[in-house]
């Protein structure tokens, strides 16, 4: 965001037709590439400022195996004394090595076992660092230049296609050679090789109070080609929150969501792209596993054309053709037509995805929020159409000066439905009173709000809920609007992760790497002691206003049988019905007996077999009995 400056952009008028077809080519493909590099100096202040290098790094790695795995990391260790050689010491075999640096990593792709080969790294760094790598001798300060060539080196040759690479130097020494010295002027001259590759050069430093000016204003100037005037100094602090931030990544990697063209009128248009505020969350994709041995279970799509015969419904031909082999049919006029893929992505595909003008209103006629579909954020691209970034600016300045909204036709992709959008003037916070980082990822541009159509408008009934049953007293009303006020809290949305991601990743690395994690999520967001503070004092009202209320009375949990409960009841037998010898004999075959009274059981003792028991028996003894005797009058 920070590179459509208009001071910044190319002239018009100069540059040959070859250049201007270079930079209407664009290649959006590849991967990006981390390439991290340690200054060995970190450890003449103690163990601590290493070890805080270090698990930056760590989080940087749990990202990459978590968000995109397909990316390239690499470590590397700057003014050591010793060089030992990586896992994999062939790697190197087409590289020239410095003396005074050590590869840890080559640039590769994130897996579990590279994972562990760290965490059991950081495990002993803190007493072997010093012996295994050291600090180059007498003053702590190697080649710069030479590491510098290394990073571009190992960038490459690592044998896949970069599309982002950057190189994020560790360090609290705010200059690697003295200003009189040769050195200093060679390490000068490499930033102009990192521009010509395109390769970004990053400082983090490991102190607070680092000092840009005896060398690294100058060289991170000269490897961006800008004036030494637009170097602003970043925050520090900032820098390594942002590096750290494992959620950072996975919220804001890739936002992109297309490129388009945005035409203002006749013969004039402009190269912009947007993208999501806040990345879609990306669950892992489900797959199917043999119980036996946890293989995939790999899958194959057959789309079979049968031709069967009208009468006897037998198939007289069938055959299998591709997904792009099918087609469409439709009955018109009383005939079949049949429409191919082809044909169908041909209609589609008509217009291409691009945004038209169609008129300016005031920003009033807008309502501040609008529950239709979440908003994008829309910048310039200069790599199209040039001078597309000058052309977007003064739109920009234009909107913000005269409170306007643009309202435009929007088609985001291909074989999609054209919305109407209104495009809102945004500007980026002050970075002198914004403090959160991830706020300060958003610059200036538009923000695309899509418009409501009648079909996103519900009719609600209120009929059946606004009745007079429901209705409270000013009082009551007026009380309640004191609570709201009281307990409001200054929400911010980006603050916020996934709690439902956050659980399936932490699950994943307990899993896999044994590594524990703890997101408290919104728990970061509400002080509820607070919030007890500020009601206590109204809460004597509401039980004046409101009557108390009743809590329900709790039904007792049925116990089962065998906690000692009794059976549960059965229908009654009518007396009528015992005097039925066939049911009776029924009740025994059901072996129902026992569900009947010890009185029931003696009355068909008396009436069917004449036998007089005891008051005193108990059932079983009388069930007994009236089965034997059953037995055997049969």
């Amino acid at each position: 965001m920070s590179t459509w400056n208009p001071e910044n952009d190319v002239d018009l008028l100069s540059g040959s037709e070859d250049e201007e077809a270079v930079a209407m080519k664009r290649d959006y493909h590849g991967r990006e590439a981390l390439l991290f590099v340690v200054d060995a100096n970190l450890q003449t202040s103690g163990v601590d400022r290493l070890m805080d290098a270090l698990n930056i790094i760590r989080t940087a790695f749990i990202s990459g195996i978590l968000v995109n795995d397909k990316d390239l990391i690499g470590l590397l260790f700057a003014n050591t004394k010793h060089s030992p050689p990586p896992l994999e010491a062939n790697a190197l075999d087409n590289i020239v090595m410095p003396e005074d640096c050590a590869v840890f990593l080559p640039l590769r792709q994130l897996t579990k076992p590279i994972v562990e080969h760290y965490l059991e790294f950081m495990g002993g760094v803190e007493t072997q660092f010093a012996s295994t790598y050291g600090l180059v001798e007498p003053d702590g300060h190697g080649r710069f230049d030479l590491m510098i060539r290394l990073c571009i080196e190992m960038l490459e040759k690592c044998g896949k296609k970069l599309n982002n690479a950057k190189i994020v130097y560790l360090t609290d020494v705010s200059t690697p050679h003295p200003s009189f010295s040769n050195h200093f002027q060679a390490a000068l001259q490499k930033a102009s090789d990192l521009e010509g590759k395109e390769f970004e050069f990053h400082v983090i430093p490991m102190v607070d109070d680092f000092d840009y000016e005896p060398f690294y204003k100058e060289f991170i100037t000269l490897s961006r080609a800008i004036e030494m005037d637009s170097f602003k100094v970043p925050d520090a602090q900032m820098l390594r929150e942002i590096l750290a931030d494992r959620k950072l990544k996975q919220d804001f990697l890739r936002r992109c969501l297309g490129h388009f063209s945005f035409f203002l009128g006749p013969n004039l248009s402009m190269s912009v792209q947007y993208y999501n505020y806040f990345q879609r969350r990306a669950y892992p994709r489900k797959v199917q596993i043999l119980r036996r041995d946890n293989s995939l279970v790999s899958t194959k799509r057959v789309i079979t054309v049968q031709k069967k015969d009208e009468e006897s419904e037998e198939v007289l031909h069938e055959y299998q053709i591709k997904s792009t082999g099918g087609w469409y049919s439709c009955n018109v006029g009383g005939q079949n037509l049949r429409i191919s893929t082809e044909q169908m992505n041909r209609i589609r595909n008509l217009h291409k995805p691009q945004m038209m003008l169609l008129g300016f209103k005031h920003r009033s006629s807008l309502p501040e929020v609008i529950y239709s579909k979440p908003s994008n954020f829309m910048y310039p691209d200069d790599q199209s159409i040039i001078g597309s970034k000058r052309l977007f600016r003064a739109l920009w300045e234009r909107c913000l000066a005269r409170e306007k909204i643009a309202i435009c036709l929007f088609m985001s992709r291909r074989k999609s439905i054209p919305r109407y959008v209104a495009l809102v003037p945004v500007e980026a916070p002050d970075k002198e009173e914004e403090k959160n980082y991830r706020s300060l990822l958003c610059g200036d541009g538009f923000k695309i709000v899509y418009l409501p159509e009648a079909k996103h408008i519900r009719n609600i009934d209120m009929y059946d809920w606004n009745d007079t049953g429901n209705t409270a007293s000013d009082e009551g009303v007026e009380f309640f609007q004191k609570v709201i006020k009281k307990l409001r809290i200054d929400y911010q949305p980006n603050l916020i992760n996934d709690p439902s991601l956050d659980a399936l990743q932490a699950n994943l690395l307990a899993l896999s790497l044994d590594f524990t994690t703890d997101n408290k999520s919104i728990d970061n967001l509400l002080d509820t002691t607070q919030q007890d503070k500020r009601i206590e004092k109204i809460l004597p009202d509401y039980e004046k206003i409101f009557d108390p209320e009743e809590e329900p009375a709790k039904k007792r949990a049925a116990k089962s049988t065998a906690d000692g409960a009794s059976a549960p009841k059965i229908p009654k037998v009518d007396e009528k019905q015992l005097k039925d010898l066939n049911f009776v004999k029924g009740l025994i075959k059901d072996q129902s007996l026992l569900n009947c009274t010890a009185v029931q059981l003696q009355f068909i003792l008396r009436f069917h077999f004449d036998i007089s028991m005891p008051k005193s028996s108990k059932k079983d003894k009388l069930v007994e009995r009236i089965e034997a005797t059953c037995d055997y009058t049969a």
